[in-house]
């Protein structure tokens, strides 16, 4: 094909699916997939057959919990809002609020049958990018162990901590430490606590022995708490690429770039934002610009910075060649825009027996209907 598209690969899928499954069945855990991260509702029946909910950050997310997965969401937002508060409470399960000051403006307008938690924050996290770190001081996430009265209001009935990005089962270890100092307290008083995202059990070199070892002794320590994480990125983890192809090549002061039909800030925006560098098929990532076979590539739109170097191929790159961005399913379809009106990649998914089944292509309309 000759436009770029995310490619989902349904064997990869069912294999972090079914490890997933697998930790959850081991730990007597329930993990549940966070839209944040992957939101493509039409694999949603394959996600059915290994989990029960999903986690959701807006009305939009939670309805697309209740009508597409067909459950209702484990819903946290850091700031519901009057007019939508009652649907997306239609639309819960559960439903955590960021401060007590939420809590205390809305909780009686949760019905029964939907279970309150509050955010808590143990102030302790790994995560090195600011941008992404839910602990770093001034955060507006959650509430600190000095601000919580001793007695929990009656209908609060859990906790959710949110400290991680694609971490190590280690890092769950050394954190979990800060958490029960900070709040282990008032654990009697609970009855589940969500340890949130960022857990990247789907990785090669994920401990999953460890994460199954610490989860085990959290419940014999607090048996009565039941155990939610919500990973996002864990779910669709080198679950397939982004295809895009070169549409010119041009030089200046000695750096070739590749310039194609895809473009960083569009549609893979968090390598700008982590920043990190994305694995390109049949090319090595290098430091240098210049030299054989060296190019940047190019996005295609008007930003000057929508671009990354270097990487080294093998051959000359000619127009028309694939580029192909390998992981690039978690946090793209979710996130990618449409700046300068760039073709939006279309979306298929490679199924077992090889089929490319496409799930949606996007047209001038797209880009108006934003518009509107």
């Amino acid at each position: 094909m000759n436009y770029p598209v995310y490619i989902i690969e349904e064997e990869k899928l069912r294999r972090n699916l079914k490890l997933i499954a697998s930790v959850a069945r081991r730990a007597d855990v329930e993990i549940i997939l966070a839209f944040k991260a992957f939101a493509l509702w039409k694999t949603f029946p394959i996600f059915r057959e290994y989990i029960k909910s999903t986690t959701a950050s807006s009305l939009a997310e939670a309805r697309l919990a209740m009508e597409e997965f067909g459950a209702p969401a484990h819903t946290f937002s850091p700031a519901y809002t009057d007019g939508e508060i009652d649907q997306i409470v239609a639309c819960s399960s559960h439903l955590t609020f960021n401060s007590l000051s939420q809590y205390e403006r809305f909780h009686e307008r949760v019905g029964e049958g939907v279970s309150i938690g509050l955010r808590v924050n143990p102030e302790y996290s790994e995560v090195e990018t600011l941008l992404y770190n839910p602990c770093a001081p001034g955060t507006r996430f959650g509430v600190t162990a000095d601000k919580l009265p001793d007695q929990l209001p009656a209908d609060v009935e859990g906790f959710h901590c949110h400290c991680h990005c694609e971490s190590g089962a280690d890092v769950l270890q050394r954190t979990l430490v800060h958490i029960e100092q900070k709040f282990a307290r008032w654990f009697p008083q609970l009855k589940w606590l969500n340890l949130g995202g960022g857990h990247l059990m789907t990785r090669k070199d994920y401990d999953v022995e460890l994460l199954v070892s610490i989860l085990q002794g959290l419940h014999q320590r607090y048996p009565w708490l039941k155990i939610i994480m919500e990973p996002g990125s864990a779910f669709a983890w080198q679950t397939g690429p982004l295809v895009s192809h070169v549409v010119d090549m041009v030089e200046d002061k000695g750096i070739r770039t590749a310039i194609l039909d895809v473009s960083f800030t569009c549609h893979m925006p968090d390598c700008l934002e982590m920043p990190y560098f994305p694995e390109v098929r049949g090319a090595r990532h290098v430091e240098t610009e210049q030299g054989t076979y060296i190019y940047r590539l190019g996005g295609n739109s008007c930003l000057s910075g929508d671009f990354m170097s270097a990487w080294q191929f093998d051959h000359e790159l000619e127009v028309g060649e694939e580029v192909v961005f390998e992981d690039m399913i978690h946090y793209t379809t979710v996130k990618t825009n449409m700046f300068n009106g760039i073709s939006h990649p279309a979306i298929a998914i490679r199924r077992k027996d090889g089929q490319l089944e496409m799930l949606r292509k996007y047209g001038y309309e797209d880009y108006r209907d934003r518009m509107d």
